[in-house]
């Protein structure tokens, strides 16, 4: 570890934490339908697909009814990229002749998608057309990533009514997201990635001539516009197989660090727009504040165990730390960084392949998604996951003074307990269900690459990163196959709308309940007791339901390379 490592962290943190205030007003003025400074120039384009949809913009959803109609969207949304992906050879836009993809990859592509997982078990630059890319999974990435943050509005506006029976309108949350937020961002993004390299073009593979004389083809296609989107919204899924490791994707040292602040930026302004909902920015900050003590620890020990290298190496005199797996132009620091920043976040881009981590510093991404994309989390679902831990540790809280919870003025009852409980433990079930079975199964056991433990990690690694809705990938395992395919497609299914439900019904429960007055006995909730309250519940809750099965991972890899023993691919 050096100083300038640490400054580099410091520095991203510091970015994150000077746009998440002014970010976070802009996105609470669209929601709450304030003029902004693009509404000239937008509103009329709103208010003519509103016209052209047949939807009234002033009616608003009970919350049953906002969750069907995401529920039906999606749905369509998922039938029309699977059909798109089985058809895209009979398409325009596909100068490379990209074949149709196969039945069960098409499933668990369009389930990656629709559900913002981005979990890819093919090749982008050798698998899709660019018809597919840019109406299929740019259009999905933007959709997916609008539906995040819909949820977590209408969720907020479940504390900060009273007596409400609707809790917005899942069209126009929707609409005004991709419009005023998205887009204009996005375009903005796309200009800068371009102006440092980055393709975007419609031309085909291009051939060139080595320096040796050999032939080779090299992909290009509307890349910048899909890196923007993949970024912004949490959504991760590469143009190109390696991601963000590509040059093309990611060419410089300007555009790795302003791509992993551009994953956090969206997240960590809800937390503000939070605040200022229910009409106490100190809310927004405490809850910032929990997410970034998690952040911190995680980058910590990813950046230490990266940098002190393999116990096995340096058990031969060979230090200097590990760079296995990962870019000499970005080093250990900016790999570090991404991996914690990337599983933090829903997002699951990579810059680094964290399979060739050390034991513990891979595992550090994996309990990031373990404990429930929390620690800012994706657009949106960051903001509501975590929300669902503040129910719980306020009944917690209210457990140990004897009195009924209350959280911004609303009692934390029964049905709200129950529907964050519930939301918490889909993940758990799809995660180490999903485990348990493919490490039983001979499909599951042709997967993984290597032996023992490390073998062990890439099997719990997948199914950690599809249920989370991540998407990134440990590597090492062969996930192009149908029962992988098929187990992950519902893996993310369940994952996202298991967890998205309950947070509704809460949202509906909340928004119905009246307003009860502070008193004397109020649990303060933007105070560090509260954030470490908070902290330990989401690690208590994540330590106890996944320990035992770290144990048989990464930990004991870590153990074992102290003993000088590897788990060689295939081996």
């Amino acid at each position: 570890m050096t100083i300038n490592g640490w400054i580099q962290i410091a520095l991203f943190c510091a970015v994150v934490l000077a746009l998440a205030r002014p970010l976070g007003g802009y996105m609470t003025r669209v929601f709450t339908g304030e003029r902004t400074f693009l509404s000239p120039v937008l509103a009329p384009v709103e208010r003519g697909l509103y016209r052209a949809a047949g939807i009234d913009a002033d009616q608003e959803q009970h919350w049953l009814t906002y969750a069907l109609a995401m529920l039906a969207f999606h749905a369509l949304g998922f039938l029309s990229l699977y059909a798109l992906l089985r058809v895209q050879a009979a398409l325009p836009f596909n100068p490379d002749g990209q074949s149709a993809v196969a039945p069960d990859l098409a499933f668990n592509t369009a389930a990656s998608f629709v559900t913002n997982t981005n979990w890819q078990s093919y090749g982008g630059e050798t698998t899709l057309s660019y018809l597919a890319q840019m109406l299929g999974l740019t259009h999905q990435n933007f959709l997916s990533a609008a539906t995040g943050i819909a949820l977590a509005v209408a969720l907020v506006r479940g504390f900060s009514r009273a007596s409400a029976t609707t809790v917005g309108s899942f069209w126009v949350d929707l609409t005004r997201t991709v419009l005023y937020v998205l887009l204009p961002l996005c375009i903005l993004y796309t200009l800068f990635l371009v102006s440092q390299g980055v393709p975007q073009t419609l031309g085909g593979a291009v051939e060139v001539t080595t320096l040796e004389g050999a032939r080779q083809t090299i992909a290009v296609g509307p890349v910048a516009s899909q890196v923007a989107i993949k970024m912004l919204g949490t959504n991760g899924g590469g143009f190109f197989n390696v991601n963000a490791a590509h040059p093309f994707e990611n060419p410089t040292a300007l555009s790795n660090f302003i791509q992993i602040v551009s994953i956090f930026a969206i997240g960590a302004a809800m937390t503000n727009v939070f605040g200022r909902m229910v009409g106490d920015e100190r809310q927004g900050w405490a809850i910032l504040a929990a997410m970034g003590v998690l952040f911190l620890a995680g980058v910590s020990v990813v950046y230490w165990a990266e940098s002190a290298g393999s116990p096995v190496l340096n058990s031969f005199g060979l230090t200097g730390g590990n760079m296995e797996g990962k870019e000499v132009r970005f080093g250990i620091v900016a790999s570090a960084l991404f991996a914690a920043v990337t599983t933090a976040a829903s997002c699951g881009a990579v810059n680094a392949m964290h399979d060739s981590f050390t034991a513990l510093g891979g595992m550090i991404p994996m309990i990031n998604m373990q404990l429930g994309e929390i620690i800012v989390g994706g657009v949106g679902a960051g903001l509501y996951g975590i929300l669902v831990f503040v129910v719980v540790t306020i009944f917690v809280a209210g457990l140990m003074v004897g009195r009924t919870p209350e959280y911004l003025g609303k009692k934390i009852e029964g049905r709200e307990v129950k529907m964050a409980m519930l939301a918490i433990l889909c993940l758990p079930l799809m995660m180490l269900g999903f485990t348990a079975l493919a490490t039983v199964v001979a499909a599951g056991l042709a997967g993984p690459a290597n032996a023992g433990p490390h073998g062990f990690s890439e099997i719990l690694y997948a199914f950690t990163s599809a249920a989370a809705n991540n998407g990134s990938a440990f590597g090492g395992l062969s996930a192009n196959t149908t029962f992988y395919n098929a187990t992950l497609g519902l893996g993310m299914l369940f994952g996202r709308f298991f967890v998205i439900v309950p947070a509704l019904a809460m949202a509906g429960s909340l928004a119905a309940k009246t307003t009860v007055p502070a008193s004397a006995g109020t649990f303060p909730t933007h105070g560090g007791l509260f954030v470490g309250l908070l902290v330990g519940v989401i690690l208590i809750v994540g330590g106890l339901t996944f320990f035992p099965a770290l144990a048989l991972g990464p930990i004991v890899e870590h153990l074992a390379g102290g003993l000088g023993q590897t788990f060689a691919a295939g081996g």
